[in-house]
């Protein structure tokens, strides 16, 4: 039974309530679960309860779970969520910028969803809520916190990329810069760099931006205007609500510098519709390739000097479907240069993007001579660092990047002749083509074939002592326990993860005093995930964070990449979707306790596997009733195992490597004979 608030009570989920004692939702529900006193739920469901936050806030401080009062950001944001509508809030955050900059925006108001009366009475007691000289500061928390709650459906482009694409194309554009424009302008992160990169002249930088999602537009306006970069009466502002494709709001104007993130992926673009458009001038878009029709509206969209810097995903550069267009763009001399980034720098992590650096017909001096492209290589330009910046050296991948377009080509770069280019393929992957790039030296070789031989010999010791094991024969069958009984006798204790804060997470190499974060099986190209020490720590002491010890049993609940390995590495730090099994010793040997759990046979009794969303009941596995002098004998067994696993897993990713290393050298005749 759940409770009616009051009327003027405000009701927090458990995410809330997390957020206001500074812990983990997990630990939250471990209160719930442990205090009877903890507050009875006032509404929600089952699934997602939501309480009093008078109520919580009077508990926590009897608990001594909070240690300030809760703040009024904290009593308001509630508000927001209770909306239940993406539109609605974003629209009231937009309208708390526009008033707190002083910004006069009809155009922009009128495309947003109109407000009710609760609406207008959040929103000015937002605006009152702001101290003076607060604005930039509170609205920015505001839009981190609408931004977060909807990241599954609103792709931001991160700072630090911003950045570079708009020092990429300072770099490119000799020229003044009058105007910008970003036909997908998103939430303005690319026209906000712009601003910080050329704004301060003597004439104020123009801005032109589109978006169909008149929020998203919204918040363009108000970062502009809250950043100074645009006058009160959006004099030197011109954002439009629509469809750039099917209806360009800017197709009169030209612009010196087009800065994009688009949309990717598209099928729905209006490849029909548009067939006969007169900006597909280098080829009509497939309809699988939406990338290729922003490309062409982005040059149709330049001042003849113009510059216009994309960023794409790195399949554009090689899909079958594209290379006509690819090759009509090079023939022209209008792509001026390819930059691969290493993965993780933006949404998808998973995959390094790519940057066009496009200008138009006879822009370049080098347009009365042989066009040539540059291909920039700036994937290896990965470096563990201690701040913000998914893992990043932003600083060390701009300098690569910028001595490359400044004509110092040197290792990672290459200016490459058109003609070279416009083969069967037209493949602008900036790594097919630079040499050394994807060739080994021959101290690459020798440290490779030194970590096969090191494989070889794991490998070989492992099979050795394996291959001396034969099955015993049929017998009584041996009694089993689950590991939900193991639980209760309290020789196995279950960790569940939990989750990440965010905007500490770092991806890439290891920096120090940093702790590896477990989501899962390591999956190849993927950067790892680090968390600061001290954060761990903090968290460790809060029950915000799960961190693993010694000799744990790792396991990853779901039914697709189910897993489980003994933790050699601690601390670590369990996110979502993994648990630790933490063993009494005197009881249960960690290693016999893996080796049976990750048995296909145990698995598959476990999981539904219904879909790859399913997850794997841990409690359901079971395994023998041995006595612990049995148990360590079975767990030797699978240390050789293990060792055996990864002897072979090596060996396939070392030779791999050096089946690659080797043809590239043979086929760049680098290879000299016996």
């Amino acid at each position: 039974m759940t409770k009616s608030a009051g009327p003027s009570s405000v009701s927090v989920t458990l995410a809330e309530i997390a957020r206001i004692a500074g812990v983990g939702r997990a630990a939250v529900s471990n209160w719930r679960r442990r205090y009877e006193t903890f507050p009875t739920p006032v509404g929600g469901t089952d699934t997602s309860p939501q309480f009093s936050l008078d109520e919580v806030e009077d508990w926590l401080r009897q608990e001594n779970k909070i240690k300030s009062p809760v703040s009024p950001w904290d009593r308001l944001w509630p508000e927001y969520e209770a909306l239940g509508d993406r539109d609605a809030a974003g629209g009231i955050v937009a309208r708390v910028g526009l008033r707190l900059s002083g910004a006069e925006a009809p155009h922009v108001l009128t495309a947003l969803p109109p407000l009710d009366g609760p609406q207008s009475d959040l929103l000015d007691r937002t605006v009152q809520l702001v101290g003076p000289g607060c604005g930039p500061q509170a609205f920015h928390q505001l839009l981190e916190r609408w931004l977060r709650a909807h990241v599954r459906h609103i792709t931001v482009t991160p700072e630090p990329l911003a950045e570079l694409v708009a020092t990429v194309a300072r770099s490119v554009h000799c020229g003044p810069v009058h105007t910008v424009l970003d036909p997908a302008c998103g939430s303005g992160s690319l026209l906000l760099a712009a601003g910080r990169r050329w704004n301060g002249g003597e004439r104020a930088l123009g801005f032109r931006a589109q978006d169909s999602d008149p929020v998203l537009a919204a918040l363009t306006t108000a970062r502009l205007a809250l950043a100074g970069q645009i006058a009160s009466d959006l004099s030197n502002l011109a954002v439009a609500v629509g469809d750039t494709l099917r209806a360009d709001a800017h197709a009169a104007a030209r612009a010196d510098v087009v800065l994009c993130n688009p949309p990717s992926n598209e099928r729905d673009w209006g490849h029909g519709e548009l067939a006969t458009d007169m900006r597909w001038v280098y080829g009509q878009p497939p309809r699988t390739e939406s990338e290729l029709a922003w490309v062409q509206h982005a040059v149709a969209s330049l001042a003849p000097e113009g510059v216009a810097v994309l960023v794409l995903p790195p399949a554009v550069a090689a899909r079958r479907a594209g290379r006509r267009i690819r090759a009509g763009l090079l023939r022209a001399g209008v792509l001026r240069a390819v930059i691969a980034l290493p993965p993780g720098a933006a949404p998808p992590y998973g995959v390094g993007l790519h940057l066009w650096v496009l200008s138009p017909e006879g822009s370049s001096g080098q347009r009365d001579t042989q066009p040539e492209v540059l291909l920039i290589d700036a994937t290896h330009g990965l470096h563990p660092t201690a701040g913000d910046g998914g893992g990043f050296d932003w600083a060390s991948v701009t300098a690569q990047v910028v001595k490359s377009l400044e004509g110092r080509i040197g290792h990672g770069s290459i200016s490459i002749p058109v003609v070279e280019l416009l083969d069967e393929r037209v493949d602008l992957t900036p790594a097919r083509h630079i040499p050394g790039s994807r060739a080994a030296t021959m101290v690459d070789l020798r440290r490779a074939w030194a970590r096969f031989d090191v494989h070889m010999g794991e490998l070989h010791d492992a099979s050795r002592a394996l291959s001396t094991l034969a099955p015993a024969p049929d017998g009584d069958a041996i009694p089993l326990i689950s590991v939900a009984e193991l639980e209760r006798a309290e020789a196995v204790e279950i960790l569940t993860g939990q989750t990440l804060p965010e905007p500490l997470v770092r991806r890439g190499e290891r920096g120090e005093d940093e702790a590896r974060v477990l989501i899962g099986p390591p999956l190849p190209g993927l950067p790892e995930l680090w968390l600061p020490a001290a954060a761990v720590a903090r968290g460790e002491r809060d029950g915000s964070l799960t961190v693993t010890a010694s000799q744990d049993v790792i396991v990853c609940t779901l039914a697709r990449s189910f897993d489980a390995r003994i933790e050699t590495d601690a601390p670590s730090v369990l996110g979502p979707q993994v648990l630790a099994l933490r063993v009494d010793p005197a009881v249960l040997d960690p290693w016999f306790l893996a080796g049976c759990l990750r048995a296909p046979a145990n698995v598959r009794q476990a999981g539904t596997h219904a879909s790859t969303s399913s997850r794997i009941d841990v409690r359901r596995l079971q395994v023998p009733r041995f006595s612990l002098a049995e148990q360590r004998r079975y767990g030797d067994i699978y240390r050789k195992v293990s060792a055996f696993e990864r002897g072979i897993d090596g060996l396939k990713a070392v030779g791999s490597e050096l089946t690659s290393s080797l043809g590239d050298l043979l086929a760049a005749g680098r290879l000299p004979g016996a």
